[in-house]
């Protein structure tokens, strides 16, 4: 899957490349939570797109940061997360990436809603939220503030 915009690129990762990325990782939080990305997409490569990492690059190919989907669950909701590496950001390159996804998202059959969960502090995250439709849920998460769009 491939979603391209003005300046990026956005695509569903191969597994082998979530390899990859798990094993250039150092920060053993990350190393875990791609390789629970990895488990959830092998478990459902069925439903690929909503497990797996999505790699945002550059029109040239140049890896910016990724995203992902935590499934699609019975509800129709989807919830996405995403980041950008430091020297990429304040480029407007997550609203960019962010909003491509979302409406190709909300677009897909069965999809209704799309959240998202921010740390308390991460202001950058929030505007991007905020800048792509989504409004607060009123409800905290395990790492903070919960958001949502809806179609």
């Amino acid at each position: 899957m491939i979603i391209e915009t003005e300046r990026l690129a956005i695509r569903t990762m191969s597994e082998d490349e979530m390899h990859r990325l798990i094993e250039k990782q150092t920060d053993k939080e990350l190393i875990k939570a791609y390789s629970e990305m990895l488990q959830e997409s092998l478990d459902h490569r069925d439903a690929w797109a909503w497990y797996a990492t999505w790699a945002i690059e550059k029109k040239d190919g140049t890896y910016i940061g990724d995203l992902c989907f935590k499934g699609l669950n019975d509800d129709g909701s989807v919830e996405i997360g995403y980041g950008i590496t430091e020297e990429n950001q304040g480029k407007g390159y997550a609203k960019e990436a962010v909003e491509a996804v979302i409406v190709w998202a909300l677009d897909q059959p069965g999809v209704r809603q799309v959240e998202a969960e921010t740390e308390q502090d991460n202001k950058k995250s929030q505007r991007v939220l905020e800048k792509c439709g989504f409004s607060p849920l009123g409800i905290m998460g395990g790492e903070g503030p919960r958001f949502y769009r809806t179609v």
